[in-house]
């Protein structure tokens, strides 16, 4: 083959994204570094592409990632130009923005990869942005080139230092308030969702499901600002139902505060009871955005959220999770037994070190008859070996793709492999059922 020639198949454009795919990965050296500087410095340097967007900052500890791509598809139900900008990606790094449902290609999220490093790269010394950051920058970047009527833009692990609150986008969703990121946010609740509200700028709509004590931190930031914040409660707001492997349906109050008018029933594919709050704060925020209540039916019922009790079908079958916090994994538990139908069930587990292992652990037992225990790689990732030591038995199998096929083989034929603990776990085991 001569040196002009490429061989049968391949892709000359693969070599130089996946340079610049590396030199993406390099950022992550700069690690977690809270504060906006960096960001409001390096979108200076793209033109300030946030300014003027509008749409919705989603933060909270569970469910944010739902509830986004609930009101995303809501929006494109109803015909609106949207972005969504989610973390973190499961399998293609292009799933982190999202124009009008559509994931960027490879191409296109490398070219603005190398379009925000080459500004990036001016900084001064000390001063680079981190990873986040940069994938910040190009989120909004993309949305002001296309010009979205809406933006739905997830949170990172805070809010009020969170490289996304340079953004304001005149509405806010909380959705729940637990302990996680303690390292960063603080110890107790009411610190976390002091973190969180910081999201809630003057004028802005809020939408909330937090609960005591974290409600009332919300209340008291939306006062201080002069928010309007609309709490929403079940039993009194909406009542969810699980529908098992067909997802949720939720009722919602008609006669509650306002906007009034709202879709009275709502069903959508996605499985697990906490799926009916999501929905409920959903169709609230979406009702603040102006959505129709035919496009939050419509939306509802069309959304698609991989990795959340997300069931792939096989011999054994597979049931992904990507529960990496105790609140998270709880209440995972409470919906295993009811989706296993009575197959014996094997769970593949891994996390990252900085979590509370030592409280999701002990969930396993509840939900498992057998555990295989892996690392998801990368610096942040616990051992196979340390999350045995800690679980006191189970398999510890590395890497991933040994441990999905120990799990498998486990579990037999009739069983069922529960897949759980990080949403990189559940990334690395969809990137094994489907390589391309």
């Amino acid at each position: 083959m001569t040196s002009g020639e490429t061989s049968a198949g391949a892709d000359p454009e693969a070599e130089p994204i996946a340079s610049t795919m590396a030199r993406l990965e390099a950022a992550g050296r700069f690690g977690i570094v809270p504060g906006l500087e960096r960001t409001r410095w390096l979108l200076g340097r793209l033109g300030d592409p946030h300014l003027g967007l509008a749409g919705v900052l989603v933060a909270g500890t569970n469910g944010k990632g739902s509830v986004a791509a609930l009101m995303d598809s809501m929006a494109r139900a109803a015909g609106r130009r949207t972005v969504l900008l989610a973390k973190p990606h499961l399998v293609r790094w292009g799933e982190r923005i999202v124009l009008d449902g559509e994931p960027l290609g490879d191409v296109r999220f490398g070219a603005l990869v190398e379009e925000v490093l080459g500004a990036a790269e001016q900084a001064p010394p000390g001063e680079h942005p981190t990873q986040f950051e940069l994938l910040t920058a190009m989120g909004f970047l993309a949305a002001a080139r296309h010009r979205a009527e809406i933006v739905i833009c997830e949170v990172g692990m805070g809010g009020r230092l969170d490289s996304t609150n340079i953004a304001d986008l005149g509405g806010c969703v909380i959705t729940n308030i637990a302990l996680d990121h303690r390292e960063w946010l603080g110890d107790t609740v009411e610190a976390i969702a002091a973190e969180k509200a910081g999201i809630i700028k003057g004028g802005d709509w809020v939408v909330t499901a937090a609960t005591e004590p974290a409600r009332s931190v919300i209340a008291q930031r939306a006062r201080s600002v002069g928010a309007r914040l609309r709490v929403l409660e079940a039993g009194r707001d909406w009542r969810g139902t699980g529908r098992g492997l067909a997802g949720v349906e939720v009722e919602l109050d008609a006669g509650g505060a306002p906007p009034t008018g709202r879709p009275a029933l709502l069903r959508s594919p996605l499985v697990g009871l906490v799926q009916a709050e999501n929905l409920a704060v959903a169709a609230a925020a979406a009702a603040m955005l102006g959505i129709p209540d035919g496009a939050m039916v419509a939306g509802a019922a069309s959304v698609r959220w991989p990795g959340r009790l997300q069931w792939v079908d096989g011999a054994p079958p597979l049931l992904l999770d990507g529960a990496h916090n105790p609140a998270a994994v709880a209440a995972l538990s409470s919906e295993v037994s009811g989706l296993a139908g009575g197959r014996r069930v094997v769970a593949l587990f891994g996390a990252m070190a900085d979590k509370q292992l030592d409280e999701m652990l002990p969930h396993l037992s509840q939900m498992a008859d057998e555990v295989v225990l892996t690392s998801v790689g990368g610096g942040r990732a616990a051992s196979a070996a340390l999350l045995r030591a800690m679980l006191g038995g189970g398999t510890a199998a590395e890497p991933v793709a040994a441990a999905l096929a120990e799990a498998r083989r486990r579990a037999g034929r009739s069983g069922l492999v529960l897949v759980c603990g990080s949403l990189a776990l559940v990334g690395a085991v969809l990137a094994e059922l489907d390589p391309g």
